[in-house]
């Protein structure tokens, strides 16, 4: 990029040094980098650049072109401004001065430059200040950049890619960038978030630079052209609005607590469909029409790093979604073809986030003390079981967690990496290449560990290696996908586990499910009635074999002396909905847990390959509370209701 200076400035350019160069207004700046000086900017060489800035004579520009000529027949090559240095005839500071007023390398101060909200709304605080970077103004298809490097190929190319402009970078006077920044955001875009919360629109940090999706969305409906045919062509991947919106989107599914993010497409006319997964539930969020279904498609493709030419076979990328301005949030896509040429998109948000503290996971009392003495010993398998999204990845973290000391080596291999934590070693495993979870073990268990965590045992050879492991002095953690923990047993002897070691190994199996959360904020009690308990009496006693009348009344006035009232009522809370749950009457979600620990009744069920209810029947007589049952006690505390309970388990 060339800027020529102008008449007013080649002259002091020449004589005094340029780098705190502060134009009056963004106009006169406009002006700067948009009209090439008349002479200076059309010098053809630096000879000539020197001689119309007056420092050097036609006679002397002659002589240093003589000597020049004669010195490159002998082989000695000198530039000309070295010559006429040489000579005496300029200084070097002068050469210097010239040399940036010719190519037109001014070091902007922008003490008295207000940057104006379209530009400060084009690049996000958080990338202006990772970046070091202050748009200036928009005009016309240009955004004037300030930078600390002007010269930074990669940056610019992110930046022109984030912003769909052609970009003018100028180079920052030292010292002044990250001031500027700051009071700019600050002053310029502060009023735009509060007149955004005052409407009621939720937004959080990342997002005060933008407009929210739903006002992207209506600007795409209302300035892209209609047509008959519904053409697919009419928006393009790199609309700048659409990019703004699918940035827009992540950002506020983020502050939703969105653990997936579901764009779906259909044939013309309807509509492209965005629904947001907030606390196990997809929410309808937003809707456009259908003539952005392959842009949208594509451009999360571009984002993914994915073949945007390819639309029969599905695809899986990875978004760092830091590099888009927005926080550090990694996002799994994958695009699923579907009928007529079109694809779904599901983009997984993960956040990198801190393991949780045991107790906060929400196992009960009996559950927790039971828990902690099992992570005590020096060597054994502990399993978490439980369908996909149920959380078991974030209770085996809170459990390493709970014995991560500096004693002990922890390996993990995980796919993906969750949830990080100082103190472990981390592997990402990639069966693309072999290295696969089962490569992993072998790999630890010439690493000298203590603990070895894997976060998934999908096959025989794992589920094997880690049961040897186990028996050879290590703590083993892992997960399976399977509904309940005796249940877990009989899937590991189907895929051929020898029962013998398994049994040995074993020390406990946590089944576990997600139910949402009561909002504290709003929820309502209401005094249960005899027919209600004693219905709830049976749902908890429906999984051993005691359920008769004498013992469902036992079991609700044990409930009425525990949870009850000074008058024996009890109560239970039913969801209402308030502006802090977003009218759901549910706020986060609350772990649901069957323990079954390993005792002599279960290592001999496993050695003689019993089936599940056998071994079912013998957990339950030592002690161990169903899904079921564990909900419901969580429901007589008033944090779920039995709709979640009933929904999230199987008797």
């Amino acid at each position: 990029m060339q800027i020529a200076s102008t008449p007013e400035t080649s002259e002091t350019l020449a004589t005094a040094p340029p780098q705190s160069f502060t134009p009056p207004d963004t106009d006169a700046l406009w002006k700067l980098v948009t009209t090439p000086h008349p002479v200076v900017g059309k010098a053809r060489h630096l000879g000539e650049a020197l001689l119309q800035a007056g420092i050097i004579s036609e006679r002397t520009l002659l002589e240093g072109l003589q000597t020049q000529k004669a010195e490159q027949k002998i082989g000695i090559r000198r530039q000309m401004g070295q010559i006429l240095v040489d000579r005496g005839e300029v200084t070097q500071e002068q050469l210097r001065h010239v040399i940036d007023s010719w190519l037109g390398e001014y070091m902007v101060n922008p003490g008295r430059l207000t940057p104006d909200a379209v530009s400060l709304a084009l690049v996000p605080r958080a990338v202006a200040e990772r970046e070091s970077v202050l748009p200036l103004l928009a005009r016309e298809d240009a955004l004037v950049l300030l930078m600390a490097d002007p010269y930074d190929r990669v940056l610019l190319d992110e930046l022109r890619f984030l912003t769909q402009r052609r970009l003018i970078p100028l180079q920052a006077a030292p010292g002044t960038l990250m001031p500027a920044i700051d009071k700019a955001y600050s002053t310029h875009l502060q009023p735009q978030a509060k007149s955004c919360a005052a409407a009621g629109g939720r937004q959080g940090p990342a997002t005060t630079s933008r407009a929210t999706s739903q006002e992207l969305a209506v600007n795409l409906t209302t300035t892209a052209p209609d047509s008959e045919a519904e053409q697919t062509d009419v928006i393009s991947e790199s609309d700048n609005t659409l990019v703004r919106l699918i940035n827009s989107v992540i950002d506020e599914a983020i502050n939703h607590r969105a653990s997936d993010i579901h764009i779906e497409t259909e044939p013309a006319p309807q509509n492209v469909r965005v629904r947001l997964r907030i606390d196990g539930d997809l929410t309808p969020y937003l809707e456009l029409p259908a003539r952005f279904r392959f842009a949208m498609v594509a451009r999360i493709k571009i984002m993914a790093n994915m073949d945007i030419s390819e639309h029969r076979k599905p695809q899986d990328g990875k978004i760092d979604f830091s590099r888009f301005g927005g926080p550090p949030v990694e996002l799994r896509v994958v695009t699923v073809p579907t009928s007529r040429g079109l694809e779904d998109v599901v983009l997984r948000l993960l956040a990198g986030a801190k393991p949780l503290p045991l107790e906060a996971i929400g196992l009960s009392p009996a559950n927790l003390v039971a828990m902690r003495s099992v992570m005590k010993k020096s060597y054994g398998l502990v399993l978490v079981c439980g369908p996909t999204g149920c959380g078991k990845t974030t209770t085996l973290h809170s459990v390493v967690r709970d014995i991560n000391t500096a004693g002990r080596k922890i390996w993990t291999a995980e796919d993906p990496i969750e949830i990080t934590q100082s103190g472990l070693r981390q592997v990402q495993v990639n069966p693309r290449i072999g290295w696969t979870f089962a490569a992993a073990m072998r790999t630890f268990l010439r690493a000298d560990p203590d603990v070895i965590m894997i976060g998934e045992m999908r096959d025989e050879e794992t589920a094997r290696i880690a049961i040897e492991a186990s028996l050879t002095g290590h703590l083993v953690l892992s997960t399976l996908h399977t509904n309940s923990a005796p249940e877990s047993i009989a899937r590991l002897l189907e895929i051929g586990l020898d029962p013998f070691n398994f049994s040995d190994s074993l020390l406990a199996i946590l089944a576990q499910r997600l139910v949402r959360r009561l909002c504290t904020a709003c929820r309502e009690p209401w005094v249960a009635d005899e027919e209600t308990l004693t219905d709830l009496a049976s749902q908890y006693l429906a999984s051993g074999t005691g359920n008769t009348q004498e013992a469902r009344s036992a079991q609700v006035a044990q409930w009425r002396k525990q949870h009850g009232d000074a008058t024996g009522n009890l109560r239970l809370w039913r969801a209402v909905g308030c502006k802090a749950c977003e009218n759901h009457g549910y706020h986060g979600r609350l772990g649901i847990h069957e323990l079954m620990l390993s005792d002599e009744p279960i290592r001999q069920h496993i050695r003689h390959r019993a089936p599940a209810a056998d071994i079912r029947h013998s957990a339950l007589a030592a002690g161990m509370l169903t899904l079921r049952q564990d909900g419901i006690e969580k429901v007589l505390q008033g944090l779920t209701d039995m709709p979640e309970v009933i929904g999230a388990t199987n008797l």
